[in-house]
């Protein structure tokens, strides 16, 4: 068994174990498909040694490559939009946009597709193409269609299929508007997170078909969902649970924090909802549907740390500090962010802390909805 052969059989062994991997089907198809072959472009690694987070190159050939290819993690293909390793020597700081996500993540989510033999399948995100091409060893390559929006992540991975002999059909453009052309699909699976499921998805899949999306949100919580498209045209199911994430569709990014608003200029008063809640991520998910507009962050004030929200829309902000034993808060602008999130997280707490998985989404083509 060679090198790559071994490193292969132990991801899928891992994958296995780890209850990710479940079926026989997805087992064949997991064991056709080499990842590597999708990351000869190379990949970035998180740089060790900074105190902040860089990232640095790791090129076919380079000691670890191979390996870095079977392990079961996330590895980063694109930066900044259009940064890939063949770019850069030394390290970038910039933001990722796009990945290979871990393997396991993607096995787990096709198993969780539930799909049978004959389905039709819309994938929104082709990424590298590791996970189309799982598709197309499961279901056959005339059963698959893919959506990229990224010209060139589109390209490596028209590539990279067709070094393999696989020919699903690809499609540039932006996977939020699906493919009517190729309608009613039988499974429609994201691999992009979105802060609200398209109603193009819900048009697109046939009655008693399934979605498959990570519903996401500006504060960093995000949940996987699947929903059953229902003959009236609308959907509705349950969130997974297991605290899945995935980058947000490109469309669905928070817009530029800008200039900050004068967080002095606001109305001040005492709260019984400590900030520290926003790190529980369930608690988190709960504020992103009290405030799906805001985005979060930490400042050192006054000798403090206050955790504040910012509205960019509507200017509305909350800071929110611990003074003692007690905690305060300080709004401004056109909404009271702060007592949404009080509500949102106290009907919560009132029906007991339901865990995510006891969440469901309607969508109709009037919008989305969540409740527990």
């Amino acid at each position: 068994m060679t090198d790559q052969a071994h490193l292969h059989q132990q991801l899928i062994d891992r994958m296995t174990t780890g209850g990710s991997l479940r079926t026989e089907p997805w087992k064949q198809a997991a064991a056709a498909v080499p990842r590597h072959d999708f990351l000869r472009g190379g990949y970035f690694r998180r740089a060790v040694g900074t105190d902040f987070t860089a990232w640095e190159t790791v090129r076919e050939g380079d000691p670890g490559w191979l390996e870095g290819c079977y392990t079961d993690e996330s590895l980063v293909t694109q930066i900044a939009g259009t940064i890939v390793p063949e770019d850069i020597r030394g390290r970038i700081t910039r933001e990722p946009t796009s990945s290979s996500t871990l393997p396991s993540l993607v096995l787990r989510m096709l198993e969780d597709l539930q799909v049978e033999d004959g389905h039709r399948v819309l994938e929104i995100g082709t990424g590298t193409g590791y996970s189309t091409a799982l598709l197309c060893a499961r279901l056959g390559e005339e059963a698959v269609t893919s959506i990229e929006y990224d010209p060139w992540v589109a390209s490596r991975a028209r590539a990279a299929l067709g070094h393999l002999g696989t020919y699903p059909t690809l499609v540039t453009g932006d996977g939020l508007l699906g493919d009517d052309l190729g309608a009613p699909y039988d499974r429609v699976i994201a691999t992009c997170g979105v802060r609200t499921v398209p109603q193009a998805w819900v048009e697109q899949t046939r009655p008693g078909g399934l979605i498959l999306a990570t519903i996401c949100g500006w504060l960093g919580s995000s949940e996987l969902a699947r929903l059953t498209v229902h003959k009236d045209g609308t959907a509705s199911g349950p969130l997974l649970g297991g605290g899945v994430s995935f980058m947000l569709a490109r469309p669905h990014m928070p817009p530029p924090l800008g200039l900050l608003p004068d967080l002095e200029d606001g109305k001040e008063r005492e709260t019984a909802t400590a900030a520290d809640l926003l790190n529980n991520w369930t608690a988190r998910f709960v504020t992103q549907l009290a405030v799906p507009g805001a985005q979060r962050l930490t400042m050192e004030r006054d000798g403090r740390t206050e955790d504040v929200l910012v509205d960019v829309d509507t200017g509305s902000w909350a800071a929110v500090y611990q003074d003692g034993g007690r905690w305060l808060v300080r709004q401004g602008g056109p909404e009271p962010l702060w007592d949404a999130v009080e509500d949102h997280l106290g009907r919560w707490r009132h029906a007991g802390a339901p865990a995510l998985e006891e969440f469901t989404v309607r969508l109709s083509p009037e919008g989305q909805a969540i409740d527990w």
